[in-house]
């Protein structure tokens, strides 16, 4: 009997109980529907997209054209998150421990070093975003905010389903409520075009909205192994973070026309909202969920190379890790390497969902045995290179050698630069297609 076999006979669905403090005992089925969509719009509702709508706008084209692109990017990265979080309900297994079924064991302990080092990198760089916007508002320094916000994000990842059920219930409607104020208002005001932003083509613009979902796949399965259905576990998070992958966009984008003629701050836009301070504010105790979701997957992914390992030993060890990052380390400098481990995973993604599509119910093998399938990497890694081809990861600085050796691939193969393509598409679409021959070969066994 596999691992995801006996988890799924011993898993409990007891009202009040939490996350298992290590991968040897079963996870608690206490999510519902409603449960679902509550965790996933709470997790999408982040200050982090409105601030990163600036890269989403199309210069000089009209407000419909980059809303557009918002809504395509979001069905797309929404539709993948749910069809792992579906997968991962069903095993009643960690995003982490799922890969085993793809790529074996040991071979999974791969994928987990790239996922230990993203969800650290973004747990420090929500606490930057929660510590920078609560010092602006308050005209505060700014470290005192970061080590609040690390304290209380580590003691959240200590009770996870605790706090997904406050999350679910309340927190979230605070959040919905602070982002209907700043929608009114900004409504309010004219909302004319856009003449700055980051987007050079609508596939570009559409390409920043998706990796905002497709960051969570890696730890998508952390949540949903406690789902009661897969059917629930799928369709809360993509309509949940979908939806909210939507408004919160939309909401940077309109935030910078009505306000943001001085320059293209989006905080700066939304605080000049009347009242807009208050509203900034409730976002930015709800942006603790994401620090706190980045701290407990890292505990669940070192988990899959040690079982036996207490999660709250290790999000106490991560937690601290973070919060010292964030008031030592230029996070900025960080975010290029964050976007690139987010290329990693959108082709494994691909390749994980036909596989898992083509395996026969049953037959996904997520024990401590789980033979190394290495034929698996090749798509993955075809994936990876195909979306750096098509767009290569920025580096400014000293990792500026990274840009130009691909850049100069390109100018090889006579790819222009400015395709206007999206990588994270392209990425997807070389993995799916190579992935179908080992998967069918596979399934022929």
């Amino acid at each position: 009997m596999s691992t995801s076999d006996r988890v799924r006979t011993a898993a409990v669905r007891t009202p009040g109980a939490d996350a298992p403090l290590t991968l040897d005992q079963a996870p608690p089925r206490t999510m519902g529907l409603g449960e679902s969509l509550g965790l996933w719009a709470n997790l999408g509702i982040s200050v982090l997209l409105p601030v990163a709508a600036v890269f989403v706008v199309l210069p000089g084209r009209p407000l419909v054209v980059t809303l557009a692109a918002v809504v395509v990017g979001a069905a797309i990265g929404a539709v993948l998150l749910g069809a792992v979080a579906a997968a991962g309900a069903r095993e009643s297994v960690p995003g982490m421990v799922l890969l085993r079924g793809l790529l074996g064991r040991r071979t999974s302990w791969l994928p987990t070093a790239f996922n230990l080092v993203q969800c650290i990198g973004w747990a420090t760089f929500e606490i930057v975003v929660i510590a920078e916007a609560a010092a602006r508002v308050l005209d505060a320094p700014r470290w005192p905010f970061v080590v609040a916000a690390g304290a209380l994000a580590t003691l959240m990842a200590l009770r996870p389903l605790g706090v997904v059920r406050v999350l679910a219930r309340y927190a979230v409607w605070a959040a919905l409520a602070a982002v209907a104020y700043l929608f009114v208002q900004v409504l309010a005001e004219p909302l004319p075009p856009i003449e700055g932003g980051g987007a050079t083509s609508f596939w570009t613009a559409a390409d920043i909205v998706i990796a905002l979902p497709v960051s969570w796949l890696p730890l998508a399965a952390d949540y949903t192994r406690h789902a009661r259905s897969a059917r629930a576990a799928g369709v809360g998070s993509a309509v949940g973070y979908g939806a909210a992958t939507v408004v919160m966009f939309t909401l940077g984008v309109l935030a910078l026309a009505a306000y943001g003629s001085a320059g293209l701050d989006v905080i700066d836009a939304l605080l000049a909202v009347p009242l807009g301070a208050v509203a900034v504010l409730v976002l930015v105790t709800v942006e603790l969920d994401e620090a706190f979701a980045n701290l407990y997957s890292t505990a669940v992914s070192a988990q899959n190379v040690v079982a036996r390992l207490d999660r709250r030993v290790l999000a106490v060890v991560v937690g601290a890790v973070a919060t010292l990052l964030a008031l030592t380390f230029d996070v900025a400098a960080y975010e290029p390497f964050l976007f690139l481990i987010g290329a990693v995973f959108v082709p494994l993604a691909g390749v994980l969902l036909v596989a898992y599509r083509l395996t026969p119910r049953g037959h996904w093998d997520t024990s401590g045995t789980a033979p190394a399938r290495p034929l698996y990497l090749l798509p993955w890694l075809a994936g990876f290179v195909a979306y750096q081809l098509t767009l290569p990861t920025y580096f400014p600085g000293p990792g500026a050698g990274w840009t130009a050796w691909w850049s100069a691939r390109q100018a090889d193969l006579g790819i222009d630069p400015a395709n206007g393509w999206s990588a994270s598409l392209v990425g997807l679409a070389v993995a799916v297609v190579l992935t179908l021959p080992v998967a069918l070969a596979g399934r022929r066994r």
